[in-house]
């Protein structure tokens, strides 16, 4: 079964995270609190959307999605990115992870998004192999830029005073 995420999902939501940073060789990177969480899925000014894939015998919270909006300028309509796809190793096979990527086209075809797009890291032949099967095009010629920690705070110090009429929503 899969379902919209409820504050009282926030836990294994989180949980799921720091498991799916394990897999991914980086779980000191996943340091999202629940505060922080609650706050970006269920705040007065959400973040992100969270689906949740449940065990049909159990109800457990046995995988989740990740998403929120995104804006083309080429085609001029919005997009999704799906930021998190996860199901747990004892899960896996089942169809959590087709079911959770079908309801988000569903849901991108019911809110007119043109796309659906999302990253893999190069090395997770499992999951490259999933998402080739469901007709995913993969663009080899864009790369992933990140500015962060040191580096961000290095650029951010040479904007230019007007910067405090931008506003970050």
């Amino acid at each position: 079964m899969i379902r919209p995420a409820t504050v009282h999902d926030v836990p294994a939501i989180r949980t799921m995270i720091r498991e799916l940073a394990a897999y991914e060789k980086a779980e000191e990177q996943a340091r999202a609190s629940e505060e922080q969480l609650r706050e970006a899925l269920f705040g007065e000014h959400p973040a992100a959307y969270a689906l949740i894939a449940e065990d049909d015998g159990t109800g457990e919270a046995v995988g989740y999605a990740l998403w929120f909006p995104r804006f083309s300028t080429w085609t001029g309509t919005r997009g999704m990115h799906l930021e998190d796809l996860y199901v747990r190793p004892g899960a896996r096979g089942g169809g959590h992870g087709r079911a959770l990527l079908a309801t988000l086209a569903a849901l991108c075809r019911r809110e007119g998004y043109d796309r659906f797009e999302w990253w893999v890291l190069d090395w997770n032949e499992p999951a490259i192999g999933f998402y080739s099967s469901l007709g995913v095009e993969f663009l080899d010629e864009w790369r992933v830029c990140r500015l962060s920690g040191e580096p961000l705070e290095e650029l951010a110090a040479r904007a230019p005073e007007a910067v405090g009429t931008a506003r970050a929503v």
